[in-house]
């Protein structure tokens, strides 16, 4: 067993890779970029090296540093956790070439399974059904757009050296096939330097079925057991489960024995995923799952194996780059229970999911004392910032129970619990998620999110017994100038009993509220008012502050940067008209496309920025004369 390791990632993943090594009594070294100078995984390691400014590009993806960064704190190993250089076959053949220990599958492996195109060929000569499609080397869009017709719509672009949802649109018709294949070759390029792409039939009701999959340098491949990562968002996964619901014992064994046999073609080490689309619309049916691709690294998903088979995959990782055996064989392996994983993201659902970047001033989950103990995977603690530079996770909250509605019930609550400010979280939107009857029922596709969109969406306004807890708290604490008429009159009422009212704002709507009713709901205080928390949601109320004329001032007419992010396309110019809803310009941020629309019809007076200017949070990018003289 190594001595010591490098962990050459950062966040949740490489807490937890730190985690398991220091059980292990193995030495931990992290590496971290100007950013993560004092982030929870540089804290938690027994040492840490800086390797570059805070972009990825300039950091985490530069393999010579990290290699370098090895070899300061005389590692004898590293792991690349999942994402950045994980499945880097020219990086992992360098760690090896400099006398290190790779931690993850032989670099010809990852070359294999690298190419979307190149590893479904394979897998058709391996025996393991693949989706129907096009995966020639013609990448001229005339011939692209012919093919898609010759498959037939709707249609799946997709990247071939993507992953986590980047570089993928599905084409419902003809006459948008050209722009989407525009913007997912755009996103492939900036996300993975390659904009080649693949078209696959797009299944009508498709669930993702993935299996995990172990080898050893021994020869030894087993499977331990399937996931359903079904709940997406934009083809990145939300939610997800295992096993997966509905699934026979018949067809775990045909998808699970396809899953090895996918390993076993790549002669393939350490800890692997194969990943299955399926057409659920007569339920799990070994005859309707097919191969989509292969991801040669651990998964964030990884934990809802660990709980329903009792397995370390780190460990086993650690054990297997080491030179061991697996330290079990198939029939040792068992499912027990069932566990689900929800993506904490920081992230506003009431805002097209826009990133959300700042402080955690408040960061608290819920779970403790609980009947079913919340598994919390996280890079952050309370006092931590969200940065702008990478994926917006906060963490990923863990729930194993004796079956699924066990574990859903426990993962409901935790949600329910969250405190979570003043970022921003998807908390609200995940309690929906797990609380909807069509996901209770496992009646999901991976459309369910879009097609329940209405449904999940958190409230923007909080419910009458939140405003009157923070009436309660708010009355006469501010100064009496900053108050209305109503709360000098507070408490006159002629021949009736008396009575309290306050006016008070949650941001977007106000209120005279009667103070005299009775609440209990729990209230933070905060410096802009007070802070109420809802089924994960938060609110804040404060007293309004009203100018002389009795108005309480908005905007008018300007846009302003969501985000940090880079510009990559403006649609505009000065002068131009432009219509409700019309993309006005292109945000890149957090490795995503923003489109930035028009919240109504008028005429362009500005633009801010120019194309490929870097922004920063609240910068003005549009202002827009209203025709009708309306404002924002």
């Amino acid at each position: 067993m190594m001595n010591s390791i490098l962990i050459a990632n950062r966040g949740e993943i490489a807490c937890r890779i730190i985690r398991t090594a220091k059980a292990m009594g193995i030495r931990t070294i992290a590496v971290y970029s100007d950013a993560d100078e004092n982030a929870l995984h540089v804290r938690s390691a027994d040492e840490a090296v800086h390797i570059g400014s805070s972009a990825a590009a300039e950091s985490y993806l530069i393999g010579e540093n990290i290699i370098a960064a090895a070899k300061a704190g005389k590692a004898d190993a590293i792991h690349p956790g999942y994402g950045f250089l994980s499945e880097n076959a020219k990086f992992a053949q360098s760690v090896i070439d400099a006398g290190l220990i790779w931690v993850g599958p032989k670099p010809q492996s990852i070359r294999a399974m690298g190419l979307k195109d190149a590893a479904k060929k394979l897998m058709d000569a391996a025996g393991v059904p693949t989706t129907p499609g096009y995966l020639g080397d013609n990448q001229d869009p005339e011939h692209l757009a012919a093919q898609a017709k010759k498959i037939g719509y709707p249609v799946l672009i997709k990247a071939v050296a993507g992953g986590g949802g980047k570089g993928m649109r599905k084409v419902s018709a003809a006459e948008n096939f050209a722009d989407d294949l525009l913007s997912c070759q755009r996103e492939a390029k900036a996300s993975f330097g390659n904009d080649i792409v693949l078209i696959e039939k797009w299944i009508e009701s498709p669930r993702h079925i993935e299996v995990q999959v172990f080898g050893d340098t021994h020869g030894n491949v087993v499977h331990l057991f399937e996931r359903d990562c079904s709940l997406q968002r934009r083809h990145q996964k939300v939610i997800e489960e295992a096993p997966a619901p509905g699934m026979d014992e018949e067809t775990r064994a045909a998808v699970c024995s396809a899953a090895v046999r996918a390993a076993q073609a790549v002669d393939y080490e350490g800890a692997g995923t194969i990943e299955f689309i399926a057409d659920g619309r007569e339920g799990l049916r070994a005859d309707k799952i097919w191969f989509m691709e292969m991801n040669t690294r651990l998964q964030v998903e990884h934990p809802v194996t660990e709980e329903i088979t009792g397995v370390d995959l780190v460990e086993w990782q650690l054990r297997v780059a080491a030179g061991e055996p697996l330290p079990k064989k198939q029939h040792q392996l068992t499912i027990t229970g069932h566990a689900v994983e929800a993506r904490l993201y920081a992230e506003d659902p009431l805002n097209g999911f826009l990133p959300s970047t700042g402080p955690l001033d408040l960061l608290s989950f819920a779970g403790e004392g609980a009947l079913i103990p919340l598994r919390v995977e996280t890079g952050v603690e309370q006092g931590d910032e969200v940065s702008p530079f990478y994926d917006p996770m906060i963490a990923k909250l863990v729930t194993h129970g004796e079956n699924r509605e066990a574990a859903l019930n426990a993962l409901a609550g935790s949600l329910e619990g969250l405190r979570i400010w003043p970022v921003k979280s998807n908390a609200g939107f995940l309690l929906n998620c797990c609380n909807n009857t069509v996901f209770r029922e496992a009646k999901m596709t991976t459309g369910f999110i879009e097609q329940c969109a209405d449904d999940l969406r958190p409230p923007s306004t909080a419910p009458d017994e939140a405003w009157l807890a923070a009436a309660k708290s708010l009355a006469f604490k501010e100064p009496a100038k900053s108050r209305s008429l109503f709360d000098r009159l507070s408490g006159f009422r002629l021949n009736a009993a008396s009575r309290s009212f306050i006016m008070i704002t949650d941001q977007t709507d106000m209120r005279l509220v009667d103070i005299s009713a009775d609440t209990l709901m729990a209230i933070f205080p905060v410096d802009e008012g007070r802070l109420l928390f809802v089924k994960g949601q938060p609110f804040l109320f404060s007293v309004p502050r009203f100018d002389g004329d009795g108005e309480v001032n908005a905007g008018a007419g300007e846009i302003f940067s969501p985000m940090p992010g880079q510009v990559i396309a403006i649609e505009v110019a000065e002068g131009d008209s432009v219509v409700r809803g019309q993309k006005l310009m292109v945000l890149e941020a957090m490795k995503m496309e923003h489109a930035i629309t028009a919240p109504f019809e008028g005429i362009v007076s500005e633009i801010g920025p120019a194309l490929g200017d870097q922004v920063p949070n609240d910068a003005l990018l549009v202002r827009i004369e209203a025709d009708d003289h309306e404002s924002l």
